[in-house]
């Protein structure tokens, strides 16, 4: 089975960890402050969980989720993420994060910062636009009338289909959004970002529908 590694184990980290475990997957999570700081997590979710360095749950996962602020993203360890699909939950806060030129200009954008820092890594945006509450609580069996849908971007087919696989196991559609260029289309203040999970209007197509009136 696929093993799921978490640079960051807050709301959303910590949500995907469960969906995973509940799903089969083994998980690493780990922290800025250490792997003793996660025991009580790692209790919670069972034996299928451990706690680890950041650089150690980088190597031991073969789909690696990071979320972490943005403004720590240069923190993520490189080297053990070459070649692997990593799941880029970010998005830009400037009160939190501090002004960023490239992403106030846009000409970059959040997925696309930690894709130069990772170098060969496939960072695939995932994860950023739903609410950590909605996210634990809408999964739902493939084919079912009422499952959510996620929005995807990536550079990398074969990363895409991995992360939409995942998705699918953890009980959501994915949309496939296009390039990492395009990824700003489903962060902060887009007509896709949190709101459509809250009125339960977040199926394949209203997600699409709502990507594609997003403006810059």
């Amino acid at each position: 089975m696929t093993t799921i590694g978490l640079i960051g184990s807050g709301n959303i980290g910590s949500t995907v960890a469960k969906l995973a475990v509940d799903a089969g997957y083994d998980v690493v999570l780990s922290n800025s402050r250490g792997p003793e700081t996660l025991a009580d997590l790692v209790a919670a979710l069972g034996p299928k969980a451990r706690a680890a360095r950041p650089a150690e749950a980088a190597a031991a996962g073969d789909i690696v989720v990071v979320t972490v602020p943005l403004k720590a993203y240069r923190d993520v360890p490189a080297e053990p993420l070459a070649g692997k699909v990593v799941i880029d939950t970010n998005n830009y806060y400037p009160e939190r994060d501090g002004q960023i030129a490239e992403l106030d200009a846009g000409t970059a954008t959040t997925s696309g910062l930690l894709q130069e820092h990772l170098g060969t890594a496939k960072v695939v945006k995932g994860f950023n636009n739903i609410y950590f509450k909605h996210l634990a609580e809408q999964g739902r069996p493939s084919g079912a009338a009422d499952r959510a849908a996620l929005p995807i971007f990536g550079d990398a087919p074969d990363a895409k289909r991995a992360v939409t696989e995942f998705l699918d196991t953890i009980g959501f559609d994915a949309v496939d959004g296009g390039p990492l260029a395009d990824s700003w289309r489903s962060e902060r203040d887009t007509p896709v970002y949190v709101q459509p999970y809250s009125d339960a209007q977040a199926d394949t197509a209203s997600v699409r529908a709502r990507l594609a009136e997003a403006k810059r």
